[in-house]
């Protein structure tokens, strides 16, 4: 075989490679695993506009005492299945703040508008920066905040009633 022939094969190789490579880690990788770094550290310092008023909001410094922070988005399917879960939690007295993911504020609006509103305060994350900032991987995700200001637990999904059980006896 000459040079020439080598080369042109050099692409199919280069991509076997990566195949390889790919199913190595997919095949090794637990999907059920969800990254909960930010379990037992503060609640990062990240300002956001706050939906209602349009001002800016430090979630560090918010006295709101324990505390769900909920990232949702208008155009998440499963954020409207959890939904209902929220408004009863909002019953039962927990405080909740609604951090809404890369979302137009009046799309935001009408999400809550539609299916009501279980947020003690509400801010927008139009860029996806604060969802980077607690280490977001897709919406819904809630974190469990104590009245320290510490990050007590993350659940990933949308809430169904054994997750939030299991949140709410983390919150007290």
């Amino acid at each position: 075989m000459n040079m020439t022939r080598w080369i042109a094969f050099a692409p199919l190789l280069v991509l076997i490679a990566l195949a390889a490579l790919f199913a190595g880690y997919a095949l090794k990788r637990d999907p059920h695993v969800q990254p909960h770094a930010l379990v037992g550290k503060p609640v990062p310092a990240v300002a956001l506009l706050d939906l209602d008023s349009g001002r800016k909001v430090a979630l560090r410094d918010q006295p709101l005492g324990p505390r769900l922070v909920n990232f949702f988005a208008s155009w998440c399917a499963p954020c409207r299945v959890e939904q209902p879960q929220l408004m009863a939690l909002k019953d039962q007295g927990v405080t909740i703040v609604g951090v809404a993911y890369k979302d137009a504020p009046d799309k935001t609006q009408g999400f809550l508008n539609e299916l009501g509103d279980p947020f003690a305060l509400k801010v927008m994350d139009r860029d996806g920066k604060a969802g980077v900032e607690f280490g977001v991987t897709g919406v819904p995700e809630t974190f469990v905040v104590g009245a320290d200001g510490t990050i007590l637990a993350k659940h990933s999904g949308p809430l169904d009633d054994a997750a939030a059980r299991e949140l709410l006896r983390k919150l007290r």
